[in-house]
């Protein structure tokens, strides 16, 4: 009893297990961008700026600078003027010091402020670069996806073919038993159809080695058995980018304009307030010869004019980066549009081709279905036979060529125009 449930469990499992599995074009395309490595470059970015912005923020914390020294001098200020009654103790040769100074910045001319943008744009171009290259992925697993549908429908169209071989191989074979035709027709027949199983294994061998490398792009193993839905041609938007480039480029520019806002803001003068406490001998009464606690309060006001000098080479220098970036994108938009042009060549002239295969199929059939009849009756030999399903094949094997390059060419439209 308990045999007969594990076997009735097995049974109503084995469709489960031997389902095969199955993906479309867009799942294939987001499993691989989310398993690429390069992905993860994006939140190491993000962990970089952020830390680089805290730092910067930290600027504004009070600064605290602890200094001390000790000091022997050959000569000391001396008051030499005899005052009645007044002893003025000159003040020892040995000095000590001991200082703290706490500063805080109280105006920067902008200056954090302006250098966490420019981290905060840093970070996005990094990022669309990131995206660039998972764009350029699709590319890559659109190729793959595409070669692998191209060799199932060789495999449909050579099981076709071995059809109408073993259809030739039987009626062959009574004509043989009949004694109307010679067993080399017959061993003719037979030698294609091996050759046509020889096919089958080129090509499934072929299939494999795809889809294990489909299966290290998308990181899962895939059954040989894996199933690709065949993607449906889009409809084809005409003079409309709209690829991740364009925006690397537009996050260039913004970060290039911020370089400019740098330059401003560090040449502006900077203001903080400061207090020092401090213990030593002499104190700040220099006249009084021990050792004393004293502080000193105030603002302080810095402005360096040295970067005055640069300042006008530094901002040109920036005008000729964002010409260099606006070139750049000019020079895509243009490549891309010569590239559009030319699929929408391709795909007008595979579209003809497609139609005049199916011309060319439908008359080959005739053909080849009168050669049946033909060799039924004995009108023609088995290598008159094999010449006309050899023809057919051709004709078939020529349109599934034409119809997956048909499908590449719109795909590839689409991938070149960033849909």
């Amino acid at each position: 009893m308990i045999k007969m449930k594990k076997l009735f469990y097995i049974l109503l499992l084995m469709p489960v297990l031997t389902e095969a599995q199955t993906f479309t074009l867009p799942q294939v395309q987001e499993l691989a961008k989310t398993n690429y490595p390069a992905v993860k470059q994006k939140d190491l970015v993000k962990q970089t700026a952020a830390i680089s912005i805290e730092n910067l923020q930290k600027g504004f914390l009070p600064q605290v600078n602890i200094t001390g020294q000790a000091t022997y001098q050959s000569d000391v200020t001396k008051v030499s003027i005899p005052v009645p009654g007044i002893s003025i103790e000159p003040p020892n040769k040995d000095q000590y010091k001991l200082v703290a100074d706490v500063s805080q910045l109280v105006f920067d001319g902008g200056l954090t402020k302006e250098q966490k943008a420019l981290h905060q744009l840093n970070a996005s171009v990094e990022e669309q670069k990131v995206e660039v290259e998972l764009y350029r992925l699709k590319e890559k697993v659109n190729q793959i996806y595409l070669s692998v549908l191209y060799l199932d429908e060789q495999l449909k169209q050579v099981q076709l073919m071995k059809n109408d071989i073993q259809t030739g191989i039987k009626r062959v074979e009574a004509q043989v038993q009949n004694g109307t035709a010679f067993r080399s027709n017959l061993n003719m027949l037979k030698a294609e159809l091996l050759k046509a199983e020889q096919r089958v294994i080129e090509l499934k061998t072929s299939r494999k080695g795809l889809i294990d490398a489909l299966g290290l792009f998308i990181g899962q193993a895939l059954q040989e058995s894996t199933e690709l839905t065949k993607p449906e041609a889009a409809a084809l938007v005409k003079n409309e980018i709209t690829r991740p480039e364009l925006k690397l480029y537009g996050e260039q520019d913004k970060l290039i304009s911020q370089q400019d806002k740098l330059i401003t803001a560090k040449n502006l003068p900077k203001a903080s307030l400061f207090a020092q406490g401090g213990y030593g001998r002499p104190g700040l009464n220099m006249l009084k010869n021990d050792f004393d606690f004293y502080y000193i309060g105030g603002v302080r006001f810095n402005w360096s004019l040295g970067g005055l000098y640069t300042k006008k080479n530094e901002k040109e220098q920036v005008a000729v980066n964002k010409k260099m970036v606006e070139v750049q994108k000019e020079t895509f938009l243009l490549n891309t549009s010569t590239q559009l042009q030319q699929q929408q060549s391709e795909i007008d002239k595979l579209q003809q081709l497609v139609a005049t295969d199916n011309e060319i199929i439908n008359l080959r059939k005739t053909v080849t279905d009168a050669a049946k009849a033909q060799l039924e009756n004995g009108v023609i030999t088995a290598n008159d036979y094999l010449k006309e399903v050899n023809a057919e094949d051709q004709a078939r094997q020529a349109l599934i060529t034409h119809q997956v390059q048909l499908l590449q060419a719109q795909i590839n439209y689409q991938t070149i125009s960033g849909k």
